[in-house]
Formats: structure tokens, sequence, C-alpha cells
């Protein structure tokens, strides 16, 4: 029903991923390279239609849409009156660490992790403290005695969550997440966990949204979603916070209102809206073609690239790719592969912990973009290990 082999050129339209020289492939950044759902581009044009942008705010049909979503997708539908609209999960991460933790705190993080969460800690005058992620050479585990030893610091007083987990793939259990959400009610840490990726899973089960979890675990909680990796509207700027605590959500809402993060751009909610109430068709066959891609790459590497390996995943359209065995500088790998091939990945340096090892691989793109960067990838690490 829906094509994903058909892309537009975005050279030279002020897009971030494709600001590059003639001759490169992005494949870092997380923003998909196929066209919108038809039914969200509709949506934007009858809003444009009205030809009126004043000012405005969402209401109930926002609201219940995306409950609607997180019911029908995700098998819990979230109470309205837990929402708040935000300009996006990045500003809710970065206002929340300002409004709930306090100057000099520690921020919990597990690494490797989204880099920009280090940008939200730091730039506020937090500090960032890591639970490392384990990596046993085919996929993470939390370390629980470590993260119980770093919640029980007392300047620990938030952690941030990444659920699934970007760049490593991982969808956290239900029976994980309850672990980490005891041990954060047993040493009075708040948790955020952001659940941008949740949507794209490649397993039965999906993931859990932690707002499902008992209701006494839930009461330091508050959660950021958003349709923006899902359906690639990020330049929409459109989220969620989803609290379930009034208390802790009033404290929330003070925080998107003093910094005037509350207020939608005219196509935030119609796209919103069109994206959860007639996306699950789209979404459905976006995974079957990203399926396809992560498995393309797969036997690609097994064949053409022993040398690295491709750590197995369960979630979004990110691999993550060990080339331990062709440097220990991840920056410095992938700065040579760009130089010389073109092909622009993520470098595992900027999300800590083991990412020197590592590099991220974007698939979201048609068939033939994926095997231009797979043939850009094979030369440049046989040029940088010649």
């Amino acid at each position: 029903m829906y094509d994903f082999e058909k892309t537009i050129d975005r050279r030279k339209t002020d897009s971030v991923k494709w600001d590059i020289k003639p001759n490169e492939l992005p494949m870092w950044v997380a923003d998909m390279d196929f066209q919108v759902a038809p039914e969200i581009v509709s949506a934007i044009k009858n809003k444009a239609d009205q030809a009126v942008f004043g000012y405005e705010e969402p209401h109930d049909d926002y609201f219940n849409a995306v409950a609607d979503w997180y019911e029908i997708e995700h098998h819990f539908r979230p109470k309205t009156d837990w929402m708040m609209f935000v300009t996006g999960v990045v500003p809710s991460i970065s206002s929340i660490v300002r409004r709930v933790s306090n100057v000099g705190d520690n921020v919990l993080v597990q690494a490797p992790v989204y880099n920009i969460f280090y940008n939200s800690i730091v730039n506020n005058g937090r500090h960032v403290l890591s639970s490392d992620l384990v990596f046993d050479g085919d996929g993470y585990q939390i370390d629980f005695a470590d993260l119980e030893k770093k919640m029980a610091d007392p300047l620990t007083t938030l952690m941030i969550l990444c659920n699934p987990h970007n760049p490593v793939g991982k969808i956290w259990s239900r029976d994980e997440l309850i672990k980490i959400a005891k041990l954060a009610n047993k040493h009075h840490v708040a948790i955020l966990s952001d659940e941008i990726h949740g949507d794209i899973t490649f397993t039965a089960e999906g993931y859990t949204p932690m707002f499902s979890l008992p209701e006494d675990l839930i009461q330091n909680l508050m959660v950021s979603v958003s349709p923006s990796k899902t359906f690639n509207v990020a330049a929409l700027h459109a989220a969620t916070i989803i609290v379930p605590n009034e208390n802790l959500r009033n404290i929330v809402n003070r925080g998107i209102n003093s910094e005037e993060l509350g207020e939608p751009n005219s196509f935030a909610i119609p796209a919103t809206i069109a994206a959860y109430e007639h996306g699950h068709k789209w979404l459905d066959e976006l995974k079957e073609k990203l399926q396809s891609n992560r498995e393309l790459v797969a036997d690609y590497l097994k064949e053409n690239l022993p040398e690295v390996k491709l750590i197995p995943s369960e979630a979004t359209y990110l691999l993550w790719i060990d080339t331990k065995n062709v440097s220990d500088d991840s920056q410095k790998l992938e700065e040579f592969i760009r130089e010389d091939t073109g092909l622009f990945l993520s470098s595992g340096n900027v999300y800590g912990g083991d990412g020197n090892y590592f590099l991220r691989m974007n698939v979201a793109c048609p068939t033939d973009m994926v095997r231009d960067g797979l043939n850009r990838l094979r030369q440049g690490i046989k040029d940088f290990q010649e």
C-alpha cells in the first residue's frame, strides 16, 4: 500500500541530514529517508488551506489520539489527565532536569546512550553518572548491583532511561523495568523514560511503556513520547509528557509553562492526530521494510566484512556495529570512512561507555541506499586497514 523505495532529494532543503558534500551518503542522524505517510501530509495540507495560523493549544482530540495509539499498539491506555503537550522530547528532558533535580546533583544514565542526554545534564549544571551497560560480545545487560550503588548515592536524584535503548536497540523487559522502578522507589530517585523509539520494534511482544507498570511503581515517573521517530516528523516539534503522579505532574507542568515549551505550531496537532489515528498500517509496512534492511545488513557483513559484527537488536532503525577488530577509536574510523568513501555514519564514542569500539548506521532508507552504504563501508574499512 505504501512505497518505501521512493525517496525525495533533500539536498539544499535545510535538511540537517543532507547538508553534505555532493559525493557523500548520510546514514547517521535518526532521520528516515522515506516519504511521510500520506495521511499526515493530507492533514497538514488541510490545515494550510485554512490560511490562518494564530495561537493554538491541544484539546481532548489530541490527548485521546495519544491514548488510543498506546492502547492499540502497546496494550495499555494512559489516562489523558496524565498528559501534557511539549514541543519535543529533548526540550522536555532538559526542562525536567532543571525542575526535578538541583544544580550539582547526579543524573544517572546507562552508557552507551543517546548523546544528547549528556548535553541536557551538563548544560544545566548537573553531573553525569553512568551505570554502564555490560557487553558480553553479543548484547548488553544491566548490572543491577552497580545500578543500585549509583542510585544509592545521595546526590543521585534523577535517572534518564532510554526505553527502548538507543543506540544498542535493546527492549527492556517488563521484569527489568519493574526492577529499575523498585530500586528507584527505594532510593528516592525520579525516573524520566525517553520512549521515542517505542513504536519501532521487531519482536512479537513489542516494548513495555513504563507508565503501564503497577501504580505504586509509577509515582516518581515521567515518560516522554512523540510521533517524530515513528513517522519522521521531527520538525513538527510535537511530543507528549506522561506523568501519573499529580504532584510531580504539576512540577513538570510549571517547567513547561515557565520555559514556554507548551505552545504547538499550527501543524503539530493535526499531524499528530492524523499519525496516531491513521498511521497503524503505515507503521506495519514500515517495520517490514526496516526488518528487510536489517537482514540485508546482517547478511552482507557476514559475507563481506567478517572483521566487523552487527550487534543483534530488537528495536529502532539504528544499527550498532562492533568494529573493535578494526579500530579502538570510532571517531578516527568514522572520519576516515567519510573522507575515503563519502559514507557518513555516527561514531560510537559520542554515546559514552564502550562506544569507542562501535559505529552506528541508520538503515531507514530505500534498499539501493543501504546497498550503496554497505559497499562504501566495506571499501572504507579495507582502505583503513591498509
